[in-house]
Formats: structure tokens, C-alpha cells, sequence
């Protein structure tokens, strides 16, 4: 049974990096038409459409988004296989899924130290919510990721990397907050849905019997501490995210639950893991 071959998924992907067949052709060093059959061809092969026309420019068809992750993905590993051959040291490309406070706490100095130990390995870091980040390793957009308590592990490796104790905070005119009752009609200020830290609060509250009165939805927590210290409502974070952020003395921390208070981040990934991955997860087990 004939398989796709890498050239035509090389040729696929820089066509969508580079926007379009011509500026395609000069960076791969091929005549125009060699592209556009190599792209004809793959689309024969596939039975899809793979680009619409807009104007003068290309764009990515339904199935042409679904098959570029799968390109990256072949393309990474034949990447890895050849230097993998060549070297036991790893190299490439490594591309990495963190919630955002992981990556502002506990991944800088692993990473630096991962970047003295393998400088081949250019680590791509994407940060996003625990469930956004599932998505992006289901959908083979990311090789592994740091991801927090709750959520489903069906079909992925797990290894625990980090411990996390979660707080409370409110404006420093806050006397104190005991119980989710305390809370009411206050705003919540969070990261979109699909944060596990948002969830487990949200559940605290749930069975208090507390709805917050509003909902403020940021992208970074040093907008939603700011947002906090300002007096508009209250929200979740990390203790260690506070302190790297410098902002303790911003913030009135308020003590959760055991049950909501102790957290684990875990490293996740499918299958067998890449050379690069595979130096990552011994790295976090030596401590």
C-alpha cells in the first residue's frame, strides 16, 4: 500500500508557511509547477481539497487543517530519526504545551538547564488552560505538556512534575474569606474556561451554594492580580506564581480547602516519547 511521502508533506507545509505556492517554490529552490503538482497530486491522493483560492493567496481548506498537524508531527519525527541515527544526543524541534503559571514559576530554570545539556533542541513553548492543552496533544499539535489536577488521562502517559499550593486573593481591603458564602456577590476574575485551578474553585463555591455575581476572563495573571489588588474581585493562583511575580504584598491571601488547596501538575504526552521528550521526563525524575 503506497503511503504519503515526506517530500509532498514538506512541500505541503512551507506552501502554508510561506502563504502561498511562489514564495514556496524560491525557499524549497523548485520551479513553480513542480509545486503546484506536488500539491495536485497530494490532493489526488488524499481525495480533498487541500487550498482555496482567495484572490492572489492561498488558504487552508477544512481538510488542509487537519492534515498539517500530522505533518509537523511526520516531519518532526523523520527529523528525529535521522539525527537520531546519527547521534544519541537529541535535536530539532520540541515543541512543549505549559499552563502559563508553570511556565512563569517552574519551568524557567528546567528549561535552562535542559537548553546547557542539549543546545540542538530548540524548545517551541506553548502555553494555554489545562484543557486547551489536551486539545493541542490530542490533536498531535504539541509533544507533551504540563497540565494541573483535574483531568481526564485516558489515552496519555502521566508523570507528576510539580506541586502546587493554590490561594485565594482579594483585594488587601478584604478582612477575610472562610467560606464560599463570604464570596457572594463578588466577581470571579479567571482564565477562560477549561483552567483547572478556575474549576476546582468553582466547585468550592458550588457547594457553598455561591454563584460569583460576574465573571472577568484574563490571559495572563499578572493582569488578574493587578485586576485583584484594584479591588474588582477575587481569584485562584498559585502560591509559587505570586512569589515570582513579586506581588504578595498586593494581595490578601485567603487559606482554601486541603481538598482545593494541594495541587499537582503533571507532565503529559502520547505513546512512546521522542528522544528530546525522553531527556525532558529523565530530568524531572532526577529532581
Amino acid at each position: 500500500m503506497r503511503t504519503i511521502d515526506l517530500d509532498s508533506l514538506e512541500i505541503f507545509r512551507t506552501v502554508v508557511s510561506e502563504g502561498g505556492v511562489i514564495r514556496a517554490a524560491g525557499k524549497l529552490n523548485r520551479v513553480q509547477s513542480n509545486v503546484t503538482t506536488r500539491i495536485r497530486q497530494l490532493e489526488e491522493r488524499l481525495g480533498q481539497k487541500l487550498f482555496l483560492r482567495q484572490g492572489r493567496s492561498l488558504a487552508l481548506a477544512p481538510a488542509g487543517r487537519k492534515l498539517l498537524p500530522y505533518a509537523d508531527r511526520l516531519l518532526r519525527l523523520a527529523e528525529e530519526a535521522e539525527g537520531e541515527m546519527r547521534s544519541e544526543v537529541p535535536a530539532g524541534t520540541f515543541r512543549l504545551g505549559s499552563l502559563e503559571s508553570t511556565a512563569g514559576s517552574r519551568l524557567p530554570p528546567v528549561l535552562s538547564r535542559y537548553h546547557k545539556l542539549y543546545p540542538g533542541v530548540v524548545v517551541e513553548l506553548v502555553s494555554g488552560t489545562t484543557g486547551a492543552l489536551l486539545k493541542r496533544l490530542e490533536a498531535f499539535d504539541v509533544e507533551a505538556a504540563f497540565v494541573s489536577q483535574p483531568f481526564s488521562s485516558a489515552g496519555f502517559e502521566t508523570m507528576a512534575a510539580f506541586e502546587e499550593e493554590l490561594v485565594l486573593i482579594t483585594a488587601r481591603s478584604v478582612a477575610s474569606v472562610t467560606r464560599p458564602g463570604d464570596l457572594a456577590g463578588a466577581t470571579l476574575i479567571a482564565f477562560a474556561q477549561g483552567c483547572s485551578y478556575r474549576r476546582l474553585l468553582e466547585q468550592w463555591l458550588g457547594k457553598g451554594g455561591v454563584l460569583p455575581a460576574r465573571s472577568l476572563e484574563f490571559s495572563s495573571y499578572q493582569a488578574m492580580i493587578a485586576c485583584v489588588a484594584a479591588g474588582t474581585g477575587f481569584a485562584i493562583v498559585p502560591l509559587s506564581v505570586l512569589k515570582a511575580l513579586r506581588a504578595t504584598a498586593d494581595v490578601r491571601q485567603h487559606a482554601l480547602p486541603a481538598r482545593v488547596r494541594t495541587n499537582r501538575t503533571h507532565l503529559v504526552w502520547r505513546g512512546t516519547p521522542s528522544v528530546a521528550l525522553a531527556r525532558l521526563i529523565e530530568m524531572l525524575g532526577q529532581g
